[in-house]
């Protein structure tokens, strides 16, 4: 099993009260790029900061180095518009950063991303992959391509309570700034995506379209965000058999509306419930109170986790935890200088 990990930027995560997977601006423009290090090294390497909130949840990249450390799976980052650096290797497909979803055209070239995207899903050897992928903001651009192409299904987000009318004010005046109204995409999912979406869902769906092409079984490792690749998937006519992989706590928040929205794209649906309430320790304590719930392919990594090993991964998320600097009570932990990333405010998870 490949998990591969789009990672990139939009403008849209700088909107006022949107996200704030960063102290800063600046800040926030590191944060997949130290998802990808942690992924791949287990803490950030070159990103000068390291996701944590305030309360001591830690961005979904641990739990997936987490699981990494038990089952072993392979990784494959791809450039989906990273804004900054990454000491972590990429496949660079020419992806730039998304703009503004309020800016006339969000991602002018999504078309060429996508099949960029594509010829490299197609040529991957593998017989079965996970797709995931980190973009803070992502939960409001996946809002607007559901939005752009006519589905009701909402999003989640990454808050124990989700700013849901905040990202539709965006989404109507991402619309506007388009010409565009609810629906009108129906039949173009890359013009969705161009106008109101981000690069990483031009990069996730194009890896996915040509994977199932070339006969690979995909998995989808998200939530809501997921969906919303899934859905520009179906209204582009690919009807190959696809799976979603999430968490509970997703299903937790969602309710019906996730399983309704995979029955009607055709899609199977794994929900994995990792057992943190089971462990006394704040990163844990944290995704039980609703704080990011998902992310870096986190739903995805949990369901390749045999039966009877989830406590080899709940001890290995400690570690990793400790490494980040977080204590199981919230503190200093090992590393009492890591420089945190608060994400008081951010949408960057389903």
């Amino acid at each position: 099993m490949r998990v591969i990990l789009p990672a990139g930027t939009t403008e849209t995560a700088l909107i006022d009260g949107i996200s704030a997977a960063g102290a800063t601006p600046e800040l926030m423009e590191h944060t997949p790029s130290a998802d990808v290090e942690i992924l791949e090294y287990g803490k950030p390497t070159t990103a000068p900061v390291t996701p944590v909130s305030p309360n001591g949840c830690p961005t979904p990249a641990a739990v997936t180095r987490a699981v990494r450390e038990v089952v072993g799976f392979d990784t494959t980052v791809v450039d989906a518009g990273l804004a900054q650096p990454t000491g972590a290797p990429t496949v660079d497909l020419g992806v730039e950063p998304g703009a503004d979803v309020r800016e006339v055209e969000a991602v002018p070239d999504a078309a060429a991303i996508f099949d960029r995207a594509r010829s490299f899903g197609a040529s991957l050897p593998d017989d079965d992959l996970l797709i995931g992928e980190t973009v803070p903001g992502g939960t409001t651009t996946a809002l607007g391509v559901l939005t752009a192409l006519g589905e009701p299904t909402g999003v989640s987000s990454s808050l124990p309570k989700n700013p849901i009318e905040r990202k539709r004010r965006v989404v109507d005046e991402a619309l506007a700034a388009s010409d565009l109204e609810a629906g009108d995409c129906e039949a173009d999912p890359l013009a969705a995506i161009r106008a109101v979406g981000d690069p990483v869902q031009a990069t996730v769906a194009g890896v996915a379209a040509g994977a199932l092409e070339s006969g690979t079984d995909v998995t989808l490792a998200g939530g809501t965000q997921m969906v919303a690749v899934a859905t520009a998937l179906r209204h582009a006519d690919v009807d190959d058999p696809l799976s979603i992989a999430t968490t509970s706590f997703v299903e937790d928040e969602q309710g019906d509306r996730l399983g309704e929205a995979c029955y009607r794209l055709n899609c199977e649906l794994t929900v994995t419930d990792p057992g943190f309430d089971s462990r006394d320790h704040v990163a844990m304590a944290r995704y039980c109170a609703g704080e990011a719930k998902e992310g870096v392919a986190m739903g995805g990594a949990l369901s390749l986790v045999p039966d009877g090993r989830m406590d080899e991964v709940l001890d290995r998320l400690e570690a990793v935890c400790d490494r980040l600097g977080i204590d199981a009570d919230g503190g200093p932990g090992s590393d009492p200088e890591a420089e945190t990333n608060p994400e008081t405010e951010g949408d960057r998870g389903p």
